[in-house]
């Protein structure tokens, strides 16, 4: 039997069609969303593919697609409008935020356009005033990092198209069952704190809680930034979370988004599987770098 990579991989797959077919074997090139007796495959288009194990032929992981660096620039843009902590400011296209240390998010500088000294050393004491450390997201291509440089918490951007589907409960302001759920210590004013958009809490059945912000990027493209998705522990490993998100996102379609995206720790393996399920598929990395460590 054919070995498969693993769950997430871009693969093109050579599989064999049914003895009738006109042909007697076919490709598919798309991401793997399971790799069970049945393996299923998820193009590009959104469309899944399902092959029988003792059909595939043979498969060969495929570069993703590539990313443009103003892709890159307009999907961190949105993601920033949609956690901008309770203080924030634009600096010389950097956007400082500050949500009194909850969050890495929240109480970091991201770097939209410039990056230089002085940038840096204005960042410093922007938070120094704000008791804060100066963290800088880093997206790739957006800030290079000088080599040596310790980094902290990788993270995986995810995006793909918004189909409507389901719909879910949504609300403005988080409820007292939502934040039972969600536990972390997030204060509200910076869960609902949005720049120039919309934000809802989506519910499910008292037991799973998401957040969504819709923004927009300079291009024009409505995003939809799903966050603060948790489930509680005795209603897991029942869909509640897949269920709660394509919801969440059905909200957002009817508010004009188009796109989407999901920003995963790279070790969260277990959410990385559930958004590539949904047609998820990794668009950059950002990582967290301390300010002071560049001087």
């Amino acid at each position: 039997m054919i070995e498969l990579p693993e769950i997430g991989s871009r693969v093109s797959l050579r599989y064999r069609l049914p003895t009738d077919a006109e042909r007697p074997m076919t490709d598919v090139v798309g991401h793997i969303v399971d790799a069970g007796a049945v393996v299923r495959i998820r193009t590009r288009h959104g469309d899944v593919v399902d092959v029988d194990r003792g059909d595939v032929l043979a498969v060969r992981v495929v570069p993703e697609m590539p990313v443009r660096t103003g892709e890159i620039r307009n999907l961190e843009h949105a993601a920033a409008l949609g956690w901008p902590g309770v203080d924030h400011e634009w600096h010389h296209g950097w956007l400082l935020r500050s949500g009194r240390g909850a969050t890495r998010r929240a109480n970091s500088a991201v770097p939209l356009q410039y990056s230089s000294f002085a940038e840096i050393t204005e960042a410093i004491d922007w938070y120094a005033r704000r008791d804060l450390p100066a963290l800088i997201s880093a997206p790739d291509r957006l800030f290079r990092i000088p080599q040596g440089v310790p980094t902290d918490a990788e993270n995986v951007f995810m995006a793909t198209d918004v189909a409507p589907s389901r719909t879910v409960p949504v609300s403005p302001t988080p409820e007292d069952s939502w934040l039972r759920v969600y536990q972390r210590d997030v204060p509200v004013d910076v869960l609902t704190a949005v720049i120039d958009g919309e934000v809802g809490f989506g519910e499910l059945d008292g037991a799973a809680v998401g957040r969504v912000a819709v923004t927009e990027a300079p291009d024009g493209t409505r995003w939809a930034g799903l966050s603060a998705v948790r489930v509680d522990e005795s209603a897991r490993r029942r869909g509640l979370a897949r269920t709660l998100c394509e919801g969440m996102l059905t909200w957002a379609h009817e508010r004009g988004a188009t796109r989407a995206y999901v920003q995963v720790v790279t070790e969260n393996t277990a959410a990385r599987t559930l958004y590539e399920s949904m047609g998820f598929v990794v668009h950059h990395r950002s990582r967290y770098v301390r300010a002071q460590d560049l001087l």
